[in-house]
């Protein structure tokens, strides 16, 4: 398998997850304060959005890649 037909098929899994679950969320973690033996620090989960034109535009051009990989 070539290089072209692993990004298009990453291309095209990453599209339809996007379009699956709309976004993903991770955890933010910011320290506030270090007093001696005190420890306090905050863990902030954050979500970021995919747009669905986006998904779609990922799954279109993975499947042009393929198209266009097995072209002489």
């Amino acid at each position: 398998m070539n290089a072209l037909k692993v990004v298009a098929l990453a291309l095209i899994v990453l599209g339809a997850l996007a379009l699956a679950y709309g976004g993903f969320s991770y955890t933010s973690e910011t320290h506030h304060a270090d007093i001696g033996p005190l420890h306090m620090s905050v863990a902030e989960k954050e979500r970021v959005n995919v747009p669905l034109w986006a998904g779609v535009a990922a799954i279109i051009a993975g499947g042009l890649l393929l198209v266009v990989g097995k072209r002489p």
